[in-house]
C-alpha cells in the first residue's frame, strides 16, 4: 500500500445512518488523535447483516482498533470475532484480537492470576453442578461475588451472602444482590439462586467466585493502560453491590467516574506496580507476549485489606479488553503514538 498507514476505527452501530459526520462521532476524538500523527483513521461502523462487506473493506487496512461490548442489545461478538480473525490472518494489525480478548478480558483471567499480587482465592465453576455442589461449603467463609464469564454492565454479577447456620446447603436462605443498575436486595434460599445461574453455563459458559471485598465503599481505581504503559485512571464510588441505604432495597445509582491523567498522585503506587511487575507476570501467566497486548485496555482494582506496614493493597476485579469507553483525554496522544510506532517502526510491522 502507498501513503500514510490505514487505520479503522470500528464500533457497533447502523452503517445506514453512521455516514458523514455521524459517522466520526462516538470516537471522533481518537480519530483526530491518529491523523495528527500522519495516519489516515477512518470509521469502521459494524452490524452483522453488513458483515462480508466490513470483511473485504477491513483487508484493505494496516490495522483497526475495536470497540464493541460482548453483548449489546441482545448481539454478541460471534460474527465480529470471525470477521476480525480473518482480517488479522490478512496481516491486519488487530487490537484486541479476539483471542487476547479471551486470555484478558474474560472474568477466568481471576482464576489465573489469582497467585499475583494483585490476586484474591478464586474458583471457577465449570457446570451448573459443579456450582450446587461446592458454592454453600465456599459460603461458610463469607460473602462471595459470583461473575458470568464474559459480560458488561455488571450482567452476571451477584454478591451472595449466606444467613442462615455456619454449615450453608441449598435450603439456608441467602442474601443475594445483583450488581445491573437498578437491582434490587433479595432473600431466597440458596438452592433457588443456583437454579437462577443456568443461563451463565449455556454453550461453553462458566462462572467464577471471589471473594466480596469490605473496603468497596472506598471506591473503584481503573487504570488505563496503552500497550505496557499506564496513560491514565479512572475513579468511582461504585454503588452495584453495596448494602442498600436503611429503608430500601434497591441500589442507588453510582455517581459518575471521574478521570484523570497517569501522574494522579495518590495512584502512583498502583501504577508502579502494574508498570514493574504486575503485566510483565500477567503477560507471562496468560502465554502471551508483549506485541499481543491490545493498544489500550484497563484493568479495575478495588482496596484491599491494609497490609502489615498500613499500606494499600489491590485486588484485581476486572480486565476490560473489548470496549475501553470512554477513556481519559491523556490516553489519547499516548495510544496514537502507540499506533504509530506499531505501523511505522520495522521491528512493528
Amino acid at each position: 500500500m502507498s501513503g500514510p498507514p490505514r487505520v479503522g476505527v470500528l464500533w457497533r452501530g447502523d452503517p445506514a445512518t453512521h455516514v458523514g459526520a455521524a459517522a466520526e462521532g462516538r470516537l471522533g476524538a481518537t480519530l483526530a488523535a491518529l491523523r495528527a500523527r500522519g495516519l489516515h483513521a477512518e470509521p469502521v461502523v459494524f452490524a452483522d447483516h453488513v458483515a462480508d462487506q466490513i470483511r473485504a473493506h477491513l483487508r484493505q487496512l494496516d490495522a483497526v482498533l475495536v470497540w464493541v461490548d460482548p453483548f449489546m442489545n441482545g448481539v454478541d461478538r460471534t460474527v465480529l470475532d470471525a470477521v476480525l480473525r480473518d482480517a488479522a490472518s490478512a496481516g491486519v494489525w488487530v487490537s484486541a484480537h479476539p483471542d487476547v480478548i479471551l486470555a484478558m478480558g474474560a472474568k477466568d483471567v481471576l482464576v489465573r492470576t489469582q497467585h499475583m499480587g494483585w490476586g484474591t482465592p478464586c474458583v471457577l465453576y465449570s457446570s451448573l453442578t459443579h456450582l450446587r455442589d461446592a458454592l454453600p461449603a465456599r459460603l461458610a467463609l463469607g460473602p462471595r461475588v459470583l461473575k458470568q464469564h464474559r459480560g458488561n454492565g455488571g450482567n452476571g454479577v451477584w454478591k451472595v451472602e449466606a444467613l442462615g447456620p455456619e454449615t450453608p446447603d441449598l435450603a439456608t436462605p441467602v442474601r443475594v444482590l445483583h450488581a445491573a443498575r437498578g437491582s434490587a436486595l433479595e432473600e431466597l434460599p440458596l438452592g433457588v439462586f443456583v437454579d437462577r445461574c443456568a443461563p451463565h453455563f449455556a454453550g461453553a459458559g462458566c462462572m467464577i467466585e471471589q471473594p466480596y471485598q469490605q473496603r468497596l465503599a472506598d471506591g473503584m481505581i481503573r487504570c488505563y493502560l496503552v500497550g505496557d504503559r499506564v496513560a491514565g485512571f479512572g475513579h468511582q464510588y461504585v454503588t452495584a453491590l453495596l448494602p442498600p441505604p436503611d429503608g430500601t432495597r434497591e441500589t442507588p445509582p453510582a455517581p459518575p467516574r471521574l478521570y484523570y491523567g497517569p501522574t494522579k498522585p495518590e495512584f502512583q503506587n498502583l501504577k508502579l506496580r502494574l508498570e514493574s511487575a504486575w503485566v510483565d507476570e500477567m503477560i507471562s501467566t496468560l502465554g502471551l507476549t508483549r506485541d499481543q497486548l491490545p493498544a489500550l485496555w484497563d484493568a479495575d482494582f478495588l482496596h484491599g485489606p491494609s497490609n502489615d506496614r498500613g499500606e494499600d493493597t489491590y485486588v484485581l476485579c476486572e480486565i476490560n479488553v473489548s470496549s475501553v469507553y470512554p477513556f481519559p483525554d491523556e490516553a489519547l496522544a499516548p495510544l496514537a503514538d502507540h499506533v504509530a510506532r506499531r505501523l511505522t517502526s520495522p521491528a512493528g510491522r
